[in-house]
C-alpha cells in the first residue's frame, strides 16, 4: 500500500492493515486462488496503460477513498490515485472525484471490487447525513448499532462517522450493554449492572430499558448511560424528566426520519439507528476509462 493512502486512512481513524486484509479477501472473492481475470488478460495487452475517472452518478456524501485507492494499489502498486474529493464531502451527480492512472489490466481488475466498497461506505455515509441533517439543532446525535455487514463493520462504522453520525460501540468487547435477556437471566437491572462492574469495573455500561420504573431502577443502581427501546415521545419525555439528567439517554426502535425530529426533541442525547448499516442504499459511483487518442 502506498505511503500516503497508508497515510489518509490513518487519518481517518482506519487501520491500515484491517482495510489491506478486507480489500484482500474482497479480492480473493473476485479473482479466485489463480487471482485471474480472464476478460481483461484476454482482451488487453499487460503493457497497455490508462487513465479512468471515477465519477458521481449520483447526489449524495462520498466516503471511503483511500480504501479505495488500497484496492487499485493492491492489484498493482504501480498505479497511481489522484483524489478530487475528500470523504464527507457532498457530490453531485457528475462530479469527478478521482482520477486513477496505471496498467489498464490493473484498472479493470480492481473496479469493481473498489466500486463494492466504494460506493457501500458512500451510501451508509450519504443515509447516515439525511439523519444528522434532520437532527440539526436538536442537540441529539444520531448513533449507528452492531447491525453491520459480516467483516465490513470498520468501515461502515467509518461512514457513520464521515456522514455526520457517531459510533456507539464497536462490538461485545468495549462496552457493557444489559439487555433483557441479560435482566431476566440474572434476575433484575441491578443485580445484572453489579455483575457487570464487579466483573469489569472500568467499562462504560449502558442498561437498556422500556419503562420509566426502570429507567429510575437503573440509574440508583449507577447506570449513566440508557437505551431506551420502543418508547413513544410521551413515554420518552416521562424519563427524561425522571432521570433529570443523571443519565444520558438513547432512543431506539420505532425511528424514521419523518419522525426523527420529533424524538430527539424529546430531549435524549442519541437516536441509535440499525438502518445506518443494514439498510443503506449504495451511492451510484463509476469507473469510466478515458477515450485513447
Amino acid at each position: 500500500m502506498n505511503p500516503s493512502t497508508v497515510d489518509s486512512l490513518r487519518l481517518v481513524g482506519l487501520d491500515p492493515d484491517a482495510v489491506a486484509d478486507i480489500v484482500d479477501r474482497a479480492l480473493a472473492e473476485d479473482l479466485g486462488p489463480d487471482r485471474l481475470d480472464l476478460t481483461s488478460v484476454a482482451t488487453i495487452p499487460a503493457e497497455q496503460t490508462d487513465v479512468a475517472d471515477l465519477v458521481a452518478r449520483a447526489d449524495g456524501v462520498v466516503a471511503g477513498l483511500p480504501v479505495a485507492a488500497a484496492v487499485f494499489e493492491a492489484v498493482s502498486p504501480d498505479t497511481t490515485i489522484g483524489l478530487k474529493a475528500i470523504d464527507g464531502q457532498r457530490v453531485a451527480r457528475g462530479d469527478l472525484l478521482a482520477t486513477v492512472a496505471g496498467p489498464t489490466r490493473a484498472l479493470l481488475t480492481a473496479e469493481r471490487t473498489a466500486l463494492n466498497l466504494l460506493c457501500r461506505i458512500s451510501g451508509v455515509a450519504t443515509h447516515t447525513r439525511a439523519w444528522a441533517d434532520a437532527l440539526a439543532g436538536t442537540g441529539a446525535t444520531v448513533l449507528d448499532t452492531r447491525k453491520t455487514t459480516p467483516g465490513l463493520r470498520i468501515l461502515e462504522k467509518y461512514a457513520v462517522r464521515a456522514g455526520g453520525g457517531s459510533n456507539k460501540r464497536m462490538g461485545l468487547y468495549d462496552v457493557a450493554m444489559i439487555k433483557d435477556n441479560h435482566k431476566l437471566a440474572a434476575g433484575s437491572i441491578t443485580a445484572a449492572y453489579r455483575r457487570v462492574r464487579a466483573a469489569f469495573p472500568d467499562v462504560p455500561v449502558q442498561v437498556e430499558v422500556t419503562t420509566v420504573a426502570e429507567a429510575v431502577e437503573a440509574v440508583a443502581a449507577g447506570a449513566t448511560f440508557l437505551l431506551c427501546d420502543n418508547m413513544g415521545t410521551a413515554l420518552l419525555r416521562e424519563v427524561v424528566s425522571a432521570v433529570d439528567g443523571r443519565a444520558e439517554l438513547e432512543a431506539t426502535g420505532c425511528l424514521t426520519l419523518a419522525v426523527a425530529r420529533e424524538y430527539a426533541l424529546t430531549g435524549v442525547n442519541y437516536l441509535s439507528v440499525g438502518a445506518l448499516t443494514h439498510s443503506s442504499p449504495i451511492l451510484d459511483l463509476a469507473l469510466d476509462l478515458r477515450e485513447r487518442k
